[in-house]
């Protein structure tokens, strides 16, 4: 059974009963519901009023639950995550400390290669000029010490976006539908490779003192494009608010399926997926990362 995100953007109490999660609603105490919490992947939390008590966290850590925690403007901002989500994990962890340089930049080369093609394929999905990125794609050396993911981005956001548009965190709309989906993913790629035995802490591209996560920051790449899909069709219907509709439509995202080798695969699915392929990379046991392809007919 798919796993499920649950949001909360109401006043509510979480906790624990019969092993169940318990969420009564604090504005109508007549409102209780139970949830299965092994069925849950994700909890986002979008109210300061919501409260959850200590055994419940501790039970959603034993499930590798993620909780993410939405600031004064409703952007994910926090997460509290499981630190012993898989019985190799000490092994996973030594072999990630221990990775050789040429070995991290195969790695990247992987990622580079796949993110370029998914832009790609978004945009001759939309009927854009697509065939410079290709170009890139194949040209992508170890480590992408030729930069061709820099170079693919600057065609990638202004053939999608227009010449006027800047990617940027702090950026003007549609960047703040973008960051909103990108946080989401980076969430649940954080949890799946939890769930692999991998440590999203030691990362194999980015790195920065500030940053908690930056194997998912790497590892997330490819799926970018996913979420430019969803953001370019709410743009192009002139939304431009960050409401509930918008919100939904990135969650849903993750029930969606995509194309993952012969198969249709829900993306959330697709995630641990690829993780698996990072944990048996890290092991020697293959030298490609697996990740799903954007459809054209999308």
């Amino acid at each position: 059974m798919p796993k499920q995100t649950l949001v909360f953007e109401s006043p509510v109490q979480l906790s624990v009963q019969n092993f169940m999660l318990k969420i009564a609603y604090k504005d109508d105490p007549n409102n209780v519901t139970l949830r299965a919490i092994e069925d849950i992947a994700i909890i986002l939390i979008d109210n300061h009023s919501a409260s959850l008590t200590t055994p419940l966290i501790g039970k959603l850590a034993e499930q590798n639950v993620a909780v993410v925690f939405c600031n004064e403007k409703h952007m994910p901002s926090s997460m509290l995550m499981n630190l012993d989500a898989n019985t190799l994990q000490e092994k996973y962890f030594r072999l990630q400390l221990d990775a050789p340089l040429p070995l991290k930049k195969q790695m990247w080369k992987n990622v580079v290669e796949a993110k370029i093609k998914n832009q790609a394929l978004h945009l001759k999905s939309l009927g854009k000029k697509h065939d410079k990125l290709l170009k890139y794609a194949t040209g992508v050396l170890s480590g992408d010490s030729s930069n061709r993911e820099g170079l693919a981005a600057q065609c990638y956001w202004r053939e999608l976006f227009g010449k006027e548009f800047i990617r940027d965190r702090f950026g003007e709309h549609p960047n703040d539908f973008l960051n909103y989906g990108y946080t989401l993913l980076r969430a649940a790629t954080a949890r799946a490779l939890m769930a692999s035995g991998l440590l999203p802490s030691l990362g194999i591209f980015h790195r920065n003192y500030y940053d908690a996560f930056p194997l998912a920051d790497d590892i997330m790449e490819p799926y970018r494009p996913f979420i430019d899909q969803i953001a370019y069709k709410l743009h192009a219907t002139k939304k431009k608010k960050l409401d509930k509709e918008v919100k939904a439509s990135f969650l849903e995202l993750f029930y969606t399926n995509i194309p993952f080798g012969e198969q249709m695969v829900q993306l959330g699915t697709c995630l641990t997926y690829t993780t698996a392929s990072v944990a048996k990379f890290f092991m020697g046991e293959t030298k490609n990362i697996a990740y799903p392809r954007v459809s054209c007919g999308s």
